[in-house]
């Protein structure tokens, strides 16, 4: 009867690991703010199993920066997870995986669905005192310190629109005497305009990223010279017509100058009458 009873509890053993799964989180502790934060997850769930891996800031309460799906595979191959702390300011997070299925599974007891994750932000340790804002004729002039530096020097890196333009290259600083800040100035010469990223790093690791504003060449504005054309007016030339002599004009006979006349008339024919 014993052997029985304890034949059954092995069973009921065997089935309930059987019927478990494993689910392993694996993230850095710490990463500094500006760099992905890469998460593996491990899994023999079956094949289609979906699942949420979710970001929180944990300050005070837990607020969520990001979440994105994860489903497992086939051959249940390790997946990887890249989390963007991009202007993330410093301090607790943590890094969740959900189910997202109907009912919850039941997890082997040494699986780890939670991982707290530091984020360290030194991007107040840069102050830049070049223009933030160049032409592309004086770009790219960068200038400025790093909080306690000293002379350890710099690695920086330029990305601008087409690609990278100076691939980590390190670059001497000068200690600053009133507060032991390392001091750096680098000529980077661009051939466009466009927004330009410049990552720091040094011995500790990623201090930040700045971007810089490249305008284009500044173009006169052509005055154009309205062309004056003269307006050439005709004038008519006005012709004086020549003042005509007085036409003479012939004075009607008076009255009694016609009488007259008719009278004498008259007489000279009495007078031939006579003589004939």
């Amino acid at each position: 009867m014993k052997r029985i009873i304890l034949l059954a509890l092995c069973l009921i053993c065997i089935t309930g690991t059987a019927s478990a799964y494993g689910l392993y989180l694996s993230c850095p502790e710490s990463v500094q703010s500006g760099l992905p934060l890469k998460c593996s997850i491990e899994s023999d769930f079956p094949a289609g199993t979906t699942f949420n891996i979710v970001f929180y800031q944990t300050q005070y309460t837990s607020t969520e920066v990001s979440r994105q799906p994860i489903t497992i595979q086939e051959n249940q191959v390790t997946q990887y997870k890249l989390l963007d702390t991009n202007g993330l300011p410093g301090g607790n997070y943590k890094v969740e995986v959900q189910y997202m299925g109907a009912d919850e599974p039941r997890l082997r007891s040494d699986s780890k669905t939670l991982q707290l994750v530091k984020v360290i932000d030194r991007s107040d340790e840069i102050t830049i005192t070049s223009p933030m804002t160049q032409n592309v004729a004086d770009a790219l002039r960068i200038e400025g310190s790093i909080a306690k530096l000293g002379g350890a020097g710099i690695k920086i890196e330029v990305r601008g629109p087409d690609g990278i333009v100076l691939r980590d290259e390190w670059i001497g600083t000068k200690e600053q005497i009133q507060n032991g800040a390392g001091v750096f100035t680098k000529l980077v010469t661009v051939f466009g305009p466009g927004d330009y990223d410049v990552i720091f790093t040094d011995s500790k690791g990623y201090i930040g990223m700045k971007t810089f504003k490249v305008a284009g060449p500044v173009t006169q504005a052509i005055t154009t010279v309205p062309t004056t054309t003269a307006v050439v007016k005709t004038t008519k030339a006005i012709t004086t017509a020549p003042t005509p002599w007085p036409t003479a004009t012939q004075s009607p006979l008076s009255p009694i100058t016609a009488l007259l006349g008719i009278a004498g008339a008259g007489l000279v024919a009495v007078f031939l009458t006579r003589h004939n």
